[in-house]
């Protein structure tokens, strides 16, 4: 990306993370990074902590929850959520603000990576400090490559440093992008940590992070115009590597699913790389009045929140969250992917469906009716309260009750057919009830790389391959561990028969629904069209083969003023 406009804000944001301080920025503009301030021992150590510090934009942020999360099968737009980039509409362009936030972030901090790499001759650090050193920022660097090119197919490809502003950009064959992330992840796994992970400091990269990446880019390739023949075995063999050598790493999965993601859990067993947050308020954290100082902000607290607090006996609080629900899972989440409510335990452990009466207010309750509904409950008594402080309020049974059924229940029931855009199951993997304000973003991690996904990758490698048994075996231990401890673990069992790319897809959802992946594995798959269409009702209108790759930001074509226009994605 060597265009002036595009490669100044890089070096001049990356610095904001960098020295932490806006106003150090304005008034020393000597601080912009600069291969000599790399050259040192701080510049180095700040230069690592800043391209750390980018995956917060990433991992957390609105922008990319946006374009992963929404318009896919998974999920649809929610009253607070406008994004036209959702529903596939003609206001979805190239100018749309997250298609360049996320494009410029992924830029940003490839240079920051760069700048720590290429000058880790000239600095003065211990060699194998400085060799684990250039490792991480390389794993950094194939993380932030592979969004791109995912997103974009062919990018710019930048292995060096960049210093200086230029008004000419090409872009590089996929193919070539993608050697170079697989480059920088064999190298990363040769000089990473490669004992346990609990002994490196939490959302450092280590071996393990870097070969469950290395087996996910060989999938992905695999499925895109650059394949290689060896690609889906290469994702099986390093998927599996890593599987069998768990335990040297610390790894496994957790017996219960629901503890995976339970507040102040983020670094389990099950864990093989995070992304911390911090209530810094120089970073990520809320000023005074509860807004966000920096895009860097994890929001996914946020997200998936209903409005509850309009409903009788209800009001706002830390417990359920503040309402800002962007999106709403699709029916066919909820109803059918899902449909197994009563074996498998995901459901449950990822949607809140019950909300407990939290209103002090007496006035606030429903009161039953004059007469009352036939069916209802022994003690009910017309013109008094349905229930009281703490019972329960609000409930989304999964199935359907009659319209005589839910005015004889005293909690408002909820069933599929009345979920709307403010007020259906809730997302709860990003829970954050421990913030001094409920309007306050989350300094939870956010997990982004965990063993059960590995487990799946190794299941659709194998499926490529025609590997059928090692297919089988993957799946069934993911959901072995989802089944119900009272229960028989072999009513979810599956057989080869019962395996094709759609049930893997659906075994994700049910495994890794709402982990800011489903975009990407529909596009890997080569179903995000057909999915789309045949599930989200909102969006299957408008989506179309362009859609398969995000378009150009239009500011990164307007910046290319000299040589060849830069090229935008077919359809744009």
């Amino acid at each position: 990306m060597k265009h002036t406009n595009s490669i100044l804000y890089t070096i001049i944001l990356a610095t904001c993370f960098l020295i932490s301080c806006k106003k150090k920025l304005i008034e020393d503009p000597k601080s912009i990074l600069t291969p000599a301030f790399f050259s040192t021992t701080q510049g180095f150590q700040q230069g690592l902590d800043a391209a750390y510090a980018g995956t917060r934009l990433i991992w957390g942020n609105q922008d990319y929850f946006t374009i992963t999360v929404i318009g896919t099968d998974e999920f649809r737009r929610g009253i607070d959520g406008n994004s036209d980039i959702n529903v596939y509409s003609s206001g979805y362009t190239p100018s749309t603000g997250v298609i360049n936030a996320n494009w410029r972030n992924a830029y940003t901090f490839i240079n920051t990576c760069n700048g720590v790499i290429d000058n880790a001759a000239n600095v003065d650090v211990p060699a194998a400090k400085k060799k684990t050193m250039v490792a991480e920022a390389k794993f950094l660097r194939a993380n932030y490559y592979f969004l791109l090119v995912q997103f974009w197919g062919d990018v710019t490809l930048n292995k060096n440093f960049v210093s200086t502003p230029s008004t000419a950009a090409t872009r590089q064959p996929m193919a070539e992008v993608y050697d170079f992330i697989v480059q920088d992840l064999k190298d990363a796994i040769a000089d990473l940590p490669a004992g346990l992970i609990k002994d490196v400091l939490p959302g450092k990269a280590t071996r393990a992070a870097a070969k469950h990446l290395l087996a996910k880019v060989y999938l992905t390739r695999g499925g895109s115009s650059a394949a290689k023949a060896t690609d889906y075995a290469d994702a099986l063999v390093t998927a599996k590597d890593l599987i069998d050598t768990r335990a040297t790493h610390g790894l496994n999965l957790l017996q219960d699913f629901g503890k995976v993601f339970e507040e102040g859990n983020e670094a389990n067993s099950e864990v093989i790389w995070s992304v911390q947050h911090t209530s810094n308020l120089a970073f990520n954290g809320p000023n005074n009045s509860g807004v966000s100082n920096f895009s860097a902000d994890n929001v996914l607290n946020h997200m998936w929140v209903p409005q509850y607090e309009r409903q009788p006996a209800m009001i706002r609080s830390t417990l359920y969250g503040r309402p800002y629900i962007r999106c709403i899972p699709t029916r066919w989440t909820t109803d059918t992917v899902f449909t197994n409510k009563a074996n498998d335990t995901r459901y449950g452990k990822t949607f809140q469906t019950v909300w407990l009466a939290n209103n002090p207010d007496p006035a606030s309750y429903p009161k039953w009716p004059t007469p009352l509904p036939a069916g209802a409950p022994a003690g009910a008594v017309s013109g008094q309260p349905k229930f009281a402080f703490g019972d329960t309020a609000i409930f989304m049974p999964g199935v359907d009750r009659t319209n005589a059924q839910i005015a004889a229940s005293k909690p408002l029931v909820i069933p599929p057919r009345n979920y709307n855009s403010s007020l259906s199951p809730y997302m709860m993997k990003y829970n954050d009830t421990k913030r001094a304000n409920l309007n306050f973003p989350s300094i939870r991690p956010v997990i982004a790389y965990r063993l059960a996904e590995t487990y799946l990758i190794a299941a659709e490698a194998a499926f490529r391959t025609g590997n059928m048994g090692d297919a089988v075996t993957y799946i069934n231990t993911i959901r072995t561990r989802a089944a119900f401890p009272t229960g028989d673990p072999l009513t979810l069992q599956i057989t080869a028969a019962d395996i094709n790319i759609d049930f893997i897809l659906d075994e994700r959802t049910r495994e890794l629904c709402g982990e800011l992946t489903r975009w990407l594995d529909l596009v890997r798959t080569g179903k995000l069209l057909e999915r789309v269409k045949l599930h989200n009702s909102e969006a299957a209108p408008n989506i179309l083969s362009k859609h398969i790759l995000r378009p150009i930001p239009q500011a990164q074509i307007d910046a290319v003023v000299t040589g060849p226009k830069y090229p935008q994605n077919l359809d744009w």
